[in-house]
């Protein structure tokens, strides 16, 4: 989720959490890291969502944040464990990263020698070890402009795509960036504001009863979680950058 105010993520997450062993076979671990200024809340667990009891704590306290990244997961590489839980974060140019992949990399056993390697055993933590010495060798010890980070990422995720799927969500609190192999839908709320139903669970929120007219609000998702709301699908290796509730377009700086 990327937003233009703190928004709270409680509908989406309890329709996203019921496909982490109820209405989906992704029951290996969950996450789910929020941004509050520089600091992340992060929460991992190896149970499956649908009966964690840290999931029930995310339901029903809502926190609010401008940038959320959830993962629920069904494990390809690494066993069933706290350290291969998504999401994953590492610090690069004095900000926290948030990493959430979903998909399979074979033969991805990139060189890691520098700050960033995996405590755990995925191809996904890999990939964002990567991702972050890349950018860290390509760009030094300051944060470059962000159509140059756009286009290295672009670069990046085009490499890493070659071993196999890597849809995957990347963000420093500030933008969110989505790339798709395979899959992944968005859409943007803002004014004026309906009532959206959940695919997997029977829950409506009429959003016109919890937000203002200036609140705006994208959700990047693999698969859509509402049943009446006109969900946008990304273009197989597509790159999307996401600021303020909504997708930029190419060359946005």
């Amino acid at each position: 989720m990327n937003c233009n105010v703190p928004t709270d993520i409680v509908f989406s997450f309890t329709g996203f959490a019921m496909r982490g062993g109820q209405t989906d076979t992704h029951h290996d671990g969950w996450g789910i890291a929020f941004f509050e200024g520089a600091g992340v809340r992060h929460f991992v667990d190896h149970e499956a969502a649908v009966s964690s009891p840290i999931a029930e704590l995310i339901k029903r306290y809502p926190i609010k944040s401008k940038n959320v990244i959830a993962h629920i997961r069904k494990a390809t590489q690494g066993v069933v464990a706290l350290e291969n839980c998504h999401p994953f974060v590492r610090e690069l140019w004095g900000r926290y990263w948030v990493f959430a992949h979903n998909g399979d990399l074979k033969e991805f056993h990139p060189e890691l020698d520098g700050a960033y390697r995996p405590v755990g055993s995925t191809d996904s933590e890999r990939a964002f070890c990567y991702i972050l010495q890349s950018l860290c060798r390509r760009f030094g010890d300051r944060r470059p402009e962000r159509a140059a980070l756009r286009a290295a990422l672009g670069e990046l995720t085009r490499e890493i795509a070659a071993h196999g799927t890597f849809n995957m969500m990347l963000s420093s609190g500030g933008e969110l960036y989505a790339h798709c192999s395979t899959s992944l839908h968005y859409l943007v709320r803002q004014y004026p504001f309906e009532t959206a139903r959940l695919s997997d669970e029977d829950v409506s929120v009429d959003f016109s009863q919890v937000t203002t007219p200036d609140d705006r609000v994208a959700i990047i998702v693999t698969q859509p979680l509402t049943t009446n709301e006109a969900w946008t699908a990304f273009a197989p290796g597509e790159l999307k950058l996401f600021l303020d509730g909504m997708p930029q377009p190419e060359g946005y700086a």
